[in-house]
């Protein structure tokens, strides 16, 4: 579809700078204040309405994780990360569509709802001392090193066949794809020495999974690759066999970058150290401040971007490291070696501020300061490095390495274990009126660390996605899926039976309508034209979520 708003049209008015970044100047976007409403759960199956057609062939169950419950007794969460995660399932069977959801049951949201107020800090929310305690026990609890939350409420991920959810926490929830019943909560760092680990690990074809996870110690902070078994020796293992592949030290001791996330190829993990900085000192003494966690991060333009590789096999660190301008990444797309390279392609923009600004409050406002929050945003665009395997004593100094055809991307050797990067973009102009794009998700199974050509995710000419978007490689061409006053949450490819292309498949979706009631569906596009093949109207609200996967069943 083609439609534009009125308020869409001025995306004339956006300017490109030397780097990623992009200013806009937006004015009369629509308030979505209920895209952040807290819901009721709905743990029995119902029915859904289908529009179009569901192609028999999808058998199995689309898994979504986020936040679903904002307020606990008269307190509010004050960020959008702090809200207790509802764990959503559309079960899809011979064209028929189901849908249940159910809260998870973690530690802090049993303590919340026990004591009718905000038991557990969250990111962005400092829970007050307990009413309940004396003058001095309130006072000393002030000194308190602030408790970890295990409101896992980012994604779902899999480990030796088994379904978790995750933040990024030392905590994960095993849980049953088939009912969402929490059974069983495990720790990381019962296992390997890490304080917390990522939600998006990348999984190998034989099942062998990767994450990263921060320690903190005497010596500083240290990044640590994670690997993790294929298989399970007993049933109720679950991390057992984990180790840490190696370990990175911090730039800054005392103040680590933050990740979301990682890169992998067939050889390598890439780790990226943005200067998005973890304060450690004031998370220590939070408690005592007042302070959350979300007032301990920082961006700092004066530093580089530094790309870490590490050997998959042997966890040897990589003495190069490549150096890029100040940049910010939540989500990569892909990476692969070719050639002599290893390309790196991710959704990046020019600075780390926008966690900041998703509070709540922010999602619910309108008018004038709702178009005030979007345009101080810096938007997020998809872009490739070009990073040379080969960097040894016969590498020339001060030119360009990256010798591939009708890439703009650069690699110069500027020390002897110095490789300064810039990036190539990965869209055309026409992706500028849609606001960039985040949520990024290829043909996993098929194409993850291998060559590719296509990518999917989220327009966002909103504080939420707003489009999808199919990006084309080839001429960085794209197809777009819009519909006024809806929005669309990350896309999932899900393969076709006997694919023989890599966009053989469908892109699923669940659409939130926060100006109409229970009218939420999930939308089923063919992933090849992008155009609609239907969807399952649910007759209940959904608030907009995170991540989410596709378990398909026999």
């Amino acid at each position: 579809m083609n439609t534009m708003t009125h308020h869409q049209k001025n995306f004339s008015a956006l300017r490109k700078s030397k780097n990623i970044n992009y200013c806009t100047d937006l004015h009369g976007l629509p308030c979505i204040e209920k895209i952040v409403s807290s819901v009721e759960d709905c743990p029995e199956p119902i029915n859904t309405t289908i529009i179009g057609r569901i192609p028999e062939w999808i058998n199995g169950c689309f898994l979504r994780n986020g936040p679903g419950k904002f307020e606990i007794g008269n307190q509010k969460f004050n960020h959008w990360f702090d809200g207790m995660a509802l764990l959503h399932q559309f079960k899809i069977s011979n064209g028929q569509v189901t849908y249940r959801s159910r809260f998870l049951s973690s530690d802090s949201y049993q303590a919340n709802k026990e004591h009718s107020r905000i038991a557990v800090s969250e990111f962005g929310t400092v829970t007050m001392p307990d009413p309940c305690k004396n003058f001095f026990q309130r006072f000393l609890s002030r000194f308190e090193l602030p408790k970890s939350t295990d409101n896992a409420n980012v994604s779902f991920v899999t480990y030796k066949g088994d379904y978790y959810v995750s933040t990024e926490s030392s905590v994960m929830h095993k849980v049953d794809p088939e009912t969402l019943e929490t059974t069983k909560k495990v720790d990381w760092s019962k296992f390997i020495a890490v304080n917390a680990a990522t939600a998006h690990p990348h999984t190998e074809p034989d099942g062998t999974t990767y994450n990263m996870g921060n320690s903190y110690t005497s010596k500083g902070a240290y990044y640590n690759i994670i690997r993790v078994p294929p298989t399970k020796n007993t049933a109720e293992e679950t991390l057992d066999g984990a180790i840490v592949l190696c370990s990175i030290p911090s730039a800054d001791k005392a103040k680590p970058s933050y990740y979301h996330s990682f890169a992998m190829s067939e050889n390598y993990v890439v780790f990226i150290e943005q200067p998005f900085k973890i304060d450690l000192l004031k998370i220590v003494t939070s408690r005592l401040t007042g302070k959350s966690i979300s007032d301990c991060f920082s961006w700092d333009p004066k530093l580089n971007t530094t790309f870490h590789l590490i050997r998959k096999q042997t966890g040897e660190i990589s003495s190069v490291k490549y150096l890029a301008k100040p940049l910010s990444t939540l989500h990569q797309i892909n990476a692969y070696e070719e050639n002599g390279f290893l390309i790196i392609d991710i959704c990046a923009s020019d600075d780390g501020l926008a966690i900041n600004n998703y509070k709540v409050q922010n999602l619910r406002k309108s008018g004038e300061a709702l178009d005030e929050v979007y345009n101080n945003l810096c938007r997020v665009f998809p872009c490739r490095f070009v990073l040379p395997l080969n960097v040894n004593q016969l590498t020339p100094y001060h030119q360009n390495l990256n010798n591939w055809p009708n890439s703009t991307a650069t690699a110069i050797r500027t020390a002897t274990n110095r490789v300064f990067c810039t990036h190539e973009d990965l869209y055309g102009a026409d992706l500028l009126q849609y606001g960039g794009l985040e949520f990024p998700q290829i043909n996993y199974g098929q194409y993850n660390t291998r060559p590719y050509r296509y990518f999917y995710g989220c327009g966002f000419r909103h504080l939420v996605g707003d489009t999808l978007i199919k990006m084309d490689l080839h001429g960085k061409h794209m197809k777009v899926w819009e519909q006024p006053g809806l929005y669309p949450s990350e896309p999932v490819f899900v393969p076709s039976p006997n694919a023989t292309e890599e966009d053989d498949g469908v892109i699923l979706s669940v659409v939130i309508t926060p100006n109409k009631d229970k009218s939420t569906f999930l939308l089923v596009l063919d992933a090849k034209t992008f155009e609609e093949l239907g969807r399952a109207v649910v007759p209940v609200n959904i608030p907009y979520g995170f991540h989410g996967t596709f378990n398909a069943t026999a």
